[in-house]
């Protein structure tokens, strides 16, 4: 019996150290695993992926990230043939910037040539270097090089005047850090394997430089020195900074496909803005907008000045020429207006034109802030509202104009006929003024008022008694809701109708008023321009309205259009 029972006993604790053993052994199975998991997903994390783990401040010092490889090797060559190199260059230099020098120099100067021009004896340093993937299955490689330059050159201007001085100026101190792009393009079956190298200025992170009159002090004659300054970084803007290229073809053949082309038309309209900093003791600011794609005097548009308004109207409309969607941005800088002296600066923002979808208006409000580049200030400056057409050139019959399918639109403001994508930029502008007429959409606008929610309490009795008043911007045409009493939440649902003469500039503006015996109080307003009830021909929407704590509006707005040219 007993032996039995000892068997019994030795059985069930075998069979249970067994089962125990496979257990362990599928556990341990799955912690390698999930550990084998783990590790491959670290062996595949980013930079990026790293910055969301951990932030920057919790990072030792001695950790410093960077997409781009080191290149000691080619400083230590470079830093061996830079004599060569300093030769070549200045006269590659002097010979391409020279006449860019002349183009942009301003009225105070009459001329302006180089009279001196070597790079010095120190090299510069190329601090890295970045293959970029998406560029370089499209037939080339590209390549960014990343440079930091603290030279010694010898670099004297000849510089006329209007009043007839003639004046030495010497660039000193120039500091100088960008991001160079090379492209090697086409691919081919010769060595050295590419076709010609494109060479261009991808991103201008920092220039600084001095200028000391030859044997005198340049400040004593006064803005001569901005003058100079302001030429020489349009020069460098215009002359090699992206989508800029300069093309060194290597083997024989036709590049002209590698050179700058418009590739479109960017149509902005800009709308208003909202909560502006006042920059002014006494009243309000003056606002104002500069808009550009690429930074120079005369492709940038410059917007009328709202006196003394922090919540400006503009509804302004402006075209810019596009040569590369992918990586221009639209900018924006607001300023308001000094008078006679200098304009006050009060924020800027920007949009990549790759976020636009081609023939389809972006409504969009952008948040001002101090600087785009160092985003470190998070005092709010307001915003600005504006309505975004891309349209690439060679598209235009895919853009019809909702009203008459026979006509063909590039954008909501401009009617273009045929303009070939081969046509120089400044031909292309030169081109389209010539050509254009302005479009004229007269019709009539039915807005129905539906109702209001959650509006904020202004009476004594935490009710309201609201009403809304319709303006029709341009032709100040008004129109009044009945009062809906002790609500906040008015259903009123009526329309009205608008004759509108220009319906593209036409902007429409909703008030929101508190009705009572004594004082009209205004709760809050929402404006709009009829940019998609003429493009969708029936809206029905919900706007927050502006300027009060709460609340939202809700209209319906029916488009009876008819199209109409006017000469320009």
């Amino acid at each position: 019996m007993s032996f039995f029972f000892g068997m019994f006993v030795g059985l069930t604790i075998g069979i249970g150290l067994i089962v125990a053993f496979a257990r362990y052994e599928k556990i341990r199975s799955s912690r390698r695993a999930h550990l084998a998991k783990t590790v491959a997903s670290f062996a595949r994390m980013t930079v990026q992926d790293s910055r969301k783990i951990l932030p920057n401040q919790f990072y030792p010092p001695w950790v410093v990230f960077s997409q781009r490889q080191k290149l000691v090797w080619l400083n230590l060559q470079l830093k061996k043939i830079w004599p060569f190199v300093d030769e070549a260059a200045s006269e590659l230099i002097r010979t391409s910037v020279e006449p860019i020098l002349e183009q942009y120099t301003p009225a105070i100067l009459s001329s302006m040539k180089f009279a001196k021009l070597t790079l010095g004896t120190v090299a510069p340093q190329f601090t890295g270097v970045s293959i970029i993937e998406t560029e370089s299955g499209a037939g080339g490689i590209t390549m960014e090089l990343e440079l930091q330059w603290d030279g010694n050159p010898n670099i004297v201007l000849n510089i006329n005047t209007r009043v007839g001085v003639a004046l030495p100026v010497q660039v000193k101190n120039i500091g100088f850090t960008g991001v160079f792009r090379l492209i090697f393009k086409p691919l081919v079956d010769q060595f050295p394997c590419f076709g010609a190298v494109c060479y261009s200025l991808r991103e201008k992170k920092d220039l600084d430089f001095t200028l000391k009159v030859v044997g005198g002090d340049i400040s004593t004659i006064p803005g001569v020195s901005d003058a100079i300054e302001e030429t020489i970084r349009n020069a460098i803007e215009d002359s090699i900074t992206w989508p800029v290229r300069k093309i060194i073809p290597i083997l024989p053949g036709d590049y002209s496909d590698l050179e700058l082309k418009p590739v479109g038309t960017l149509d902005v309209k800009l709308v208003q803005a909202k909560d502006l900093t006042n920059k002014d003791i006494v009243g309000k600011s003056d606002p104002f907008a500069v808009l550009f794609v690429r930074p120079l005097p005369d492709k940038m548009k410059t917007s009328k000045t709202i006196n003394n308004q922090l919540n400006p109207i503009w509804n302004e409309h402006f075209e810019f020429i596009v040569e590369d969607a992918s990586t221009q941005h639209l900018t924006v800088r607001v300023f308001d207006d000094e008078g006679v002296q200098a304009a006050e600066f009060i924020g800027c923002a920007q949009v990549a034109l790759k976020d636009l979808e081609p023939g389809k208006v972006k409504d969009i409000w952008l948040k001002l802030v101090k600087d785009l580049v160092v985003q470190r200030d998070t005092k709010y400056r307001g915003q600005v509202h504006l309505e975004l057409l891309y349209c690439p050139f060679g598209t235009e019959s895919s853009f019809k104009n909702p009203f008459n399918p026979d006509f063909s639109l590039t954008s909501l403001e401009k009617a273009l006929k045929s303009i070939t994508i081969e046509t120089e930029a400044a031909d292309l502008e030169r081109a389209t003024s010539q050509r254009k007429r302005d479009v004229i959409v007269r019709g009539v606008l039915s807005v129905t008022v539906i109702a209001a929610e959650n509006l904020p309490a202004v009476d004594f009795m935490g009710k309201a008694d609201p009403y809304v008043v319709l303006i029709m911007k341009k032709s100040e045409t008004k129109a009044k809701t009945r009062v809906a009493n002790e609500t906040l939440n008015p259903v009123w649902n009526q329309t009205f109708d608008f004759v509108v003469e220009d319906a593209l500039h036409e902007m429409l503006i909703l008030e929101v008023w508190d009705h009572d015996t004594f004082k009209k109080e205004k709760i809050g307003r929402c404006l709009m321009t009829l940019t998609r009830v003429l493009l969708e021909g029936e809206v029905q929407e919900c706007f927050q309205l502006d300027g009060a704590k709460s609340g939202k509006i809700f209209i319906h707005l029916k488009w009876s259009p008819q199209l109409v040219f006017r000469d320009a």
